[in-house]
């Protein structure tokens, strides 16, 4: 029979310790030969038709993890939570998507989050953090609006020329 050995509850330190290695390894890994730009795995990976954002954005779905794991507030879990969906509709587009996840980090944001919660005593919510969920909600609606409504003319166009 084998013997487990218990090393008691992972500590914090170990896993914001693993959310800065993911975010590290999904957005700022490596540097773009001939420049000072960093990138990661996650525009890689999103070069992969359809599996490859999907398994960037579900990485970077551990850093938000282990966030509720840590007791950060719901809003901080919610902003990341947007940062995520934000990378997964841009990230969508082919080439596009990936060269703005260069820019966009997502993951490395929501570590920045992580961390600025950890860092709080009493991990209070600002009114800040309200206005930029409830603006990156609105941003995110008009956004898929508007994909909705380009959808339906390109729809419109291709019907009419059949």
């Amino acid at each position: 029979m084998e013997r487990r050995i218990d090393r008691g509850p992972v500590h914090q330190t170990d896993r914001l310790w693993f959310a800065r290695f993911l975010a590290d390894l999904l957005d700022q890994r490596f540097t773009i030969p001939g420049t000072s730009i960093r990138m990661g795995l996650d525009p890689i990976l999103g070069l992969i038709p359809g599996i490859g954002d999907l398994l960037a954005n579900l990485t970077g779905s551990m850093i938000l993890i282990l966030a509720v794991q840590l007791g950060i507030p719901k809003v901080a879990l919610a902003r990341m939570g947007i940062n995520i969906a934000a990378n997964a509709v841009i990230g969508a587009i082919p080439i596009f998507g990936d060269i703005i996840s260069i820019w966009f980090r997502s993951n490395v944001k929501n570590v920045e989050l992580l961390e600025r919660y950890l860092g709080r005593p009493s991990k209070r919510v600002e009114l800040g953090d309200w206005l930029f969920v409830i603006l990156l909600i609105v941003g995110l609606l008009a956004l898929m609006g508007g994909i909705l409504v380009a959808a339906v003319w390109v729809f419109k166009q291709i019907w009419e020329l059949l």
